[in-house]
């Protein structure tokens, strides 16, 4: 049997250069060296370029012959500063995502000067950065949703500059007033060198596809079933162009340009100057109600919803809440900037975290009628809130959807007169999620539930341009529509 390296661990380039440094500082050729412990040139130079495992007894007679310990030659840390840029460079260009780029391998030996060295080693680690920001676990997604809340908060949820972007593209079709028609849609692709072409083998992973080339825009030849307004969807393809975004850098700003694609079909869908207009009535009136707001223009309960959280504290000076939570308590989308407290993780993430169970979100759920109107006063260690919720039924379930304002702000909405009242004192564990004493004597020690676990909250973000769709899906899909 031939003896192998005492350590199973040993770097082999490291090792070629700690013993290439040691031969040069005994002022030894490659021949000279190779004459002493009775080895072919070339063998020496695979185990000084990191290409060969030497046997121990290989490495005993050249440690031997450079006078130095062997532990000397198998030491962990490059020989110099230069010489650990070189590893470096050599590892780096051996990983599979520089393999994919299909560039050829640059040798980090004397001849390359030292700048260009540097740069190469730069340029690596930065592409080793952003192939891990894309591939972002879900703590860096979470962590990216919570500061796009608090820029949200920060400005009420209101972008003047796409609201002006959005006014602009309506005045160049001489759009009036009244709900945007498909006719309406047509005209602004048209109008920004866009055709519309309904599919029916778009790629699973994606809501529309663009093909750059020929700007062509193509779209489910029928709705999703998940909620999504089939206008919308071409609005926030649009919108991307409009608002000039570029490929997403991060998960972070990949989050962003969603946002702000989003608000810009709903401004599109929802004109700023008549909808505001509308709202002042209702409010003069005291009757301010998402359902009416809702019906006036033609959109889901939650893009209105959404829409008034864009226009209610900057012209009206209310401040709200919104929320999107699924019937088993769990949030799925959560926007405030009135003070209320919702539950989060370290992270400060918001979503995938249970509400109260006396919040209205829940509370409509085992409500005799649920499906007609809902409002609700909650007390919370925050303040008291007035919430009116609907529920909206999709292929994952029912949702509430709620918008919510502090106490004081009520009496401008229909509904701000209810009796319906609860009291909330989370996160004390003894307001609901501390389950009643005489449950837990009767049945602690005496259950095992099978918990169901959702892979995707424990799994890394898909990795791409674009997380979660799968590049070669798309380019597929558009070479058999080219």
């Amino acid at each position: 049997m031939t003896a192998s390296l005492p350590d199973a661990s040993v770097d082999l380039v490291t090792l070629g250069q700690r013993l290439r440094h040691q031969r040069k500082s005994k002022g030894l050729t490659l021949e000279q060296l190779s004459e002493a412990v009775g080895r072919a040139p070339s063998q020496l130079s695979l185990i000084e370029n990191g290409k060969r495992e030497p046997k121990l007894s290989v490495l005993q007679a050249i440690a031997a012959t450079l006078g130095v310990p062997l532990q000397d030659l198998l030491r962990p840390e490059a020989p110099s500063r230069r010489a650990g840029l070189e590893i470096e460079l050599a590892h780096f260009q051996h990983e599979q995502a520089y393999a994919q780029l299909g560039l050829p391998l640059v040798r980090g030996g004397r001849r390359l000067p030292a700048d260009a060295l540097e740069a190469l080693v730069g340029l690596h680690r930065e592409l080793g950065r952003v192939l891990a920001e894309q591939s972002a676990t879900p703590e860096v997604a979470r962590k990216a949703n919570a500061q796009l809340r608090v820029n949200m908060r920060e400005r009420d949820n209101y972008f003047p500059e796409i609201e002006a972007a959005a006014a602009r593209v309506l005045q160049s079709v001489r759009y009036t007033t009244g709900p945007l028609s498909q006719r309406g849609i047509l005209d602004i692709a048209a109008s920004l060198g866009f055709s519309l072409h309904y599919v029916n083998d778009l790629p699973g992973s994606t809501r529309s596809v663009t093909d750059l080339k020929n700007r062509h825009i193509y779209l489910p030849q029928v709705a999703s079933g998940k909620g999504h307004d089939p206008r919308a969807v071409v609005l926030q393809t649009l919108g991307h162009f409009v608002l000039g975004h570029n490929d997403p850098a991060d998960y972070g700003d990949f989050l962003r340009q969603r946002v702000e694609a989003n608000y810009f079909a709903a401004a599109l869908l929802m004109p700023e100057t008549f909808a505001v207009e509308f709202l002042k009535e209702a409010k003069a009136d005291r009757a301010l109600a998402i359902d009416d707001f809702r019906d006036a223009f033609g959109v889901s309960y939650e893009t209105a919803a959404h829409r008034f959280t864009n226009l209610a504290t900057h012209h009206f000076g209310i401040p709200v809440h919104f929320t999107r939570v699924h019937e088993n308590g769990i949030v799925y989308k959560a926007y405030e900037n009135d003070g209320v407290r919702f539950p989060s993780d370290v992270t400060g993430a918001i979503e995938g975290q249970p509400i109260c169970r006396k919040w209205a979100s829940r509370t409509i759920f085992q409500s005799d009628n649920p499906y007609s109107s809902f409002y609700q006063f909650t007390d919370t260690s925050a303040g008291t809130y007035w919430c009116t919720v609907h529920i909206e039924s999709t292929r994952s379930g029912e949702f509430s959807v709620t918008v919510g304002t502090p106490y004081e702000h009520a009496r401008w909405f229909r509904g701000g007169d209810t009796t319906r009242r609860t009291v909330s004192r989370c996160p004390d564990p003894d307001c609901c999620r501390r389950p009643p004493a005489d449950l837990v004597r009767r049945w602690a020690g005496s259950a095992w539930p099978s918990a169901r676990v959702h892979s995707h909250l424990l799994a890394a973000l898909p990795p791409g341009t674009f997380p979660g769709v799968d590049s070669q899906d798309v380019y597929e899909f558009l070479e058999r529509r080219a």
